[in-house]
């Protein structure tokens, strides 16, 4: 799991990040609102907890800003903040926060809090994001984004890219992925994935080098370089 602390106080920021970091989740930092904002946007994090008095974009508008945008609106919040009012705690929640935790706080009760709403996505479903390098797909909305801008996908070339993409380095046989796609195969018709294939390239354009083919056989998806 990917989290970005969003939180100006430095102390208060390495505290919480050390903590996340003994559960083994991932953590990432930002004290400036746009900033975190912009990272948000394009790296997609799995949870944001966020301050609500920052410098840049406040906390409310970062949190408003996700929600009308279709590829963080799925991204759970967690708002840490000294902002304790009754009125701040339904902002807070009318923005569609995850929970919504106070200063001073419990590092302890931090930890559980995350675990937990960890859990209850899960148990709802969640969403099923696929990340690799610049290329972020949503299986639940069907939403893609590259280099941190949607990618605009028919649902043929969405199926293809994600299953493509959940098998990375392992060549796929052009007819299985015509069963994917149309639920039968026909060998008169499997120059149908090329097309698709042909259109997908051209969508990535200068990261179609992420779909190799494999002559004579079929498709395979190639990570990026580290």
């Amino acid at each position: 799991m990917d989290i970005l602390i969003v939180e100006d106080d430095q102390d208060i920021a390495e505290l919480t990040a050390w903590n996340l970091e003994k559960q083994g989740w991932g953590v990432s930092m930002q004290a400036d609102g746009t900033a975190a904002w912009e990272h948000i946007r394009t790296q997609r994090p799995d949870l944001v907890i966020l301050d609500v008095m920052l410098p840049g974009m406040d906390g409310f508008e970062i949190a408003r800003a996700m929600q009308q945008e279709p590829l963080t609106a799925t991204i759970p919040v967690m708002f840490l903040t000294a902002r304790a009012q009754l009125e701040d705690r339904l902002e807070g929640l009318k923005l569609g926060a995850a929970d919504y935790l106070t200063k001073p706080f419990s590092p302890k009760e931090l930890v559980l809090r995350v675990r937990n709403l960890f859990a209850r996505c899960n148990s709802l479903g969640g969403h099923r994001i696929i990340r690799c390098g610049p290329l972020v797909l949503d299986k639940d909305t069907m939403n893609a984004a590259l280099d941190g801008s949607a990618l605009d996908l028919t649902t043929a070339e969405f199926k293809l890219l994600a299953y493509l993409a959940e098998r990375p380095g392992r060549v796929q046989d052009r007819y299985e992925l015509q069963s994917i796609l149309f639920g039968y195969a026909d060998t008169t018709q499997s120059r149908a994935i090329d097309t698709h294939i042909k259109r997908l390239r051209q969508k990535l354009g200068a990261h179609s080098a992420l779909i190799a083919t494999e002559r004579g056989t079929g498709y395979m998806f190639v990570p990026p370089a580290a």
